[in-house]
């Protein structure tokens, strides 16, 4: 691959930019600094009317960023790249990818820019990135645009996934843009600012693998590992305890995903990050009867995604990494191929024991059983359970009230059997029911973000409506705690969710 288009133009700045000296925040610039070749400099379009209409609170106080600040005139600017303070230089990120299996050499940020980095309260570097702000030289024919309903998914299911306890990019703000993108329809436009520990991809060792620069991928593993493993630095193996440690963060967050049923949607290897974290919630969902075989994404037509398909992609995406990394780990190409291999082969095992622990955890069980296991997978599937709703019915079971558990299934004599094996199980442990009970109800959420529910806040924010998608965030923010009343935020989906689909929103 030639230099990222080494004579492309600079993106000109409109002349409504302004740029802020005196600002809370300073941005600097490591990434795109010491790797120049995988970042083009670009600026954001400029809003015709914009509107703050999400601040992340939360988000923003651990950037010493003030939350009303950003809901004024000029904090918006600030979130839409449109005031360029201090270091900050607008950035659209270079990388290829396996998008469902076809490998394109140049993908990159078509819709998205990277303002900058920062340093959050505890001194950890963190991206501030743009999404649906304008085209760049990356978008192949698209729009660069966002519209409200596919950000304000983003926002509410990374805000999920982060209150599950699961590693996750964040949104700081979603920013109504005033004008009008063409989908289906004419929707209204949105900017999602996002965090994230960095945005380095997969895909991103992909492109640097084929860049005429020979020294490109060390140099980008060699950045990787001192912002995201930086106890590597010194060691003797460092490229291959790095390709060891990202494989295993990967099979923790995948493992993670699994075990409160979420669905990525589009795993290709564009949207696997080094740093362990979910990233680019498109066509993203939680199941609710549980199936293995569950896709929501309207274009995974062959299953490559589906739930029970995702440990095998995470994989294969390693896969696509070590072939990037294996001049580094030894000089014989047959011995890194098989050094790459013996990891690799590590990988399902890996996912397999957290997996278990992570079902032994939801049953109750210091150790469950994979027959047992299995078995009540098999019986939810062909009965087809709600997968949130059982497992959190299970601890009033242990609780002596078998009814919400028993009663949602068909053969009931199946779950008898089931449950007697399980119950046995249950009174070999040293705890006691109540405090049995307890753990489980910590790992196992009343609350996620259900399809339906997700839908209705859509449509509401689309429409200009806040209150749905605010209400639902209530919840989700504390997805273990039970309340009283509100019952219908546990609920599956009604029967018309049967085939529901969800888009990526491009």
């Amino acid at each position: 691959m030639a230099k990222l288009y080494p004579n492309s133009p600079v993106h000109p700045k409109s002349p409504n930019l302004n740029h802020v000296s005196s600002f809370p925040v300073t941005f600097e610039n490591s990434y795109t600094n010491a790797l120049p070749e995988l970042a083009v400099t670009w600026n954001s379009d400029v809003a015709p009317s914009p509107k703050a209409l999400i601040v992340n609170d939360a988000v923003a106080q651990s950037f010493n960023l003030d939350p009303q600040f950003l809901k004024t005139e000029a904090g918006v600017c600030f979130l839409l790249g449109n005031e360029l303070i201090d270091g900050c230089t607008p950035m659209a990120l270079a990388y290829a990818g396996h998008q469902f299996g076809g490998y394109s050499p140049r993908l990159g940020d078509g819709r998205a820019l990277l303002l900058g980095e920062l340093l959050n309260n505890a001194g950890q570097r963190f991206d501030l990135h743009l999404k649906g702000s304008g085209r760049t030289t990356f978008s192949r024919g698209g729009d660069g645009k966002a519209a409200i309903a596919p950000m304000m998914r983003e926002h509410i299911v990374s805000e999920a996934l982060h209150a599950l306890g699961i590693p996750t990019t964040r949104s700081l703000a979603i920013v109504a843009t005033g004008e009008q993108i063409a989908r289906e329809t004419w929707l209204p436009g949105a900017v999602l600012c996002r965090i994230a520990a960095s945005h380095i991809r997969v895909g991103t060792f992909q492109y640097a693998a084929h860049h005429e620069d020979p020294t490109l991928v060390r140099r980008l593993v060699d950045y990787a590992i001192a912002r995201h493993y930086p106890h590597l630095v010194d060691h003797q193996d460092q490229y291959l305890e790095f390709f060891k440690e990202v494989a295993a963060r990967q099979a923790s967050l995948i493992a993670q995903w699994t075990l409160v049923g979420f669905i990525h949607g589009v795993m290709n290897t564009d949207n696997m990050t080094i740093s362990g974290e979910t990233i680019d919630y498109g066509p993203c969902a939680f199941m609710d009867a549980f199936d293995p075989a569950t896709v929501f994404s309207s274009i995974d037509h062959n299953g490559r995604y589906a739930f029970g398909n995702q440990p095998n992609i995470g994989q294969w995406n390693l896969a696509r990494l070590a072939e990037t990394l294996l001049p580094l780990f030894a000089d014989d190409k047959d011995e890194s191929v098989a050094i790459a291999t013996e990891v690799l082969m590590e990988f399902p095992k890996q996912y397999q024991a957290l997996w278990d622990a992570g079902m032994s955890k939801k049953l109750g069980l210091k150790n469950a059983p994979t027959d047992l296991v299995n078995d009540l997978l098999q019986m939810l599937h062909t009965q087809s359970i709600d997968y949130t709703q059982f497992f959190r019915s299970l601890s009033s079971v242990v609780s002596g009230d078998t009814s919400a558990a028993r009663n949602s299934f068909i053969n009931i004599g199946q779950y008898d059997a089931w449950e007697s094996r399980w119950k046995e199980l249950i009174s070999r442990e040293s705890q006691s029911s109540a405090d049995i009970a307890t753990s489980m109800n910590l790992v196992n959420p009343i609350y996620i973000a259900r399809n339906h529910l997700v839908e209705e806040a859509l449509a509401a924010a689309t429409e200009g409506d806040l209150g749905p998608t605010l209400t639902l965030l209530e919840f989700l923010q504390q997805p273990f705690d039970e309340r009283t009343g509100f019952e219908r935020f546990t609920q599956p989906a009604p029967s018309e969710y049967k085939n529901y689909q969800t888009f990526c929103g491009t």
